[in-house]
């Protein structure tokens, strides 16, 4: 069954996590780019970066798994959209990257799927 699917990557230095079905916390498991001098003012967009959030290990296996959850969601019975969110600290890699890669694997599944970055154009969070 295709379903509408809408990811909501962010950052949680930024504001509340945007309400959602599935809330993805990236912040303390998976390395995050920030704290190489060489990714930390690149975003998303840049493929250094989305090779080095894609090759963490795990990164591959979570967003498979959350793929699978939003498959039980669209399966359940009330109809509607299903909405993810995943954030990382400054929402700028990590979060991005995590939310591109598995609306490629829900598109795949053909699903209707809508992607935004709500902190991606913010400045990197000095900490």
């Amino acid at each position: 069954m295709s379903a509408v699917v809408e990811i909501v990557s962010f950052g949680y230095l930024h504001g509340e996590p945007p309400t959602a079905h599935l809330t993805i916390d990236l912040r303390h498991h998976f390395r995050d780019p920030h704290v190489s001098p060489e990714l930390r003012y690149m975003t998303a967009d840049d493929e250094q970066v989305r090779a080095a959030v894609l090759g963490t290990s795990g990164v591959a296996a979570l967003a498979i798994a959350t793929a699978a959850a939003v498959e039980a969601y669209a399966d359940g019975p009330s109809a509607g959209t299903v909405t993810v969110a995943d954030g990382c600290a400054g929402g700028r890699h990590r979060a991005p990257v995590f939310a591109r890669a598995l609306a490629e694997l829900l598109r795949d599944a053909g699903h209707d799927v809508t992607v935004q970055h709500r902190d991606m154009h913010r400045d990197v969070v000095q900490r």
